[in-house]
């Protein structure tokens, strides 16, 4: 049987991501991976959660796909990840993403 694919994180949309942040990590066992005024991670034991502002993010979840190349289709983030979305059939969001290796 094939491997299955990894679900990296589910988006959703807040007002304040650092409030947000400050909420879920006090009401839960999870750790900050990145926050900032903007876009923040926090990371499960099995998942992560990102925390994106509704002007610049749609809500969706992310898979991991290890064939994503760079080109028009596709960003750079700024955590060196390449990405870019797709929709299903119900016009839901999803993120196929990949995560540079660090070479350093």
């Amino acid at each position: 049987m094939k491997k299955k694919d990894i679900i990296d994180h589910i988006a959703v949309q807040v007002d304040d991501v650092r409030k947000s942040i400050s909420w879920y990590t006090k009401k839960f066992r999870c750790k900050t991976i990145y926050v900032d005024d903007t876009w923040g991670f926090i990371e499960f034991e099995n998942i992560k959660l990102a925390f994106v502002k509704k002007n610049e993010h749609p809500p969706h979840f992310a898979v991991i796909d290890q064939n994503i190349i760079l080109n028009k289709d596709t960003v750079k983030h700024r955590d060196g990840s390449v990405s870019k979305y797709i929709q299903d059939l119900d016009n839901n969001k999803i993120e196929l993403i990949k995560y540079e290796k660090d070479n350093s």
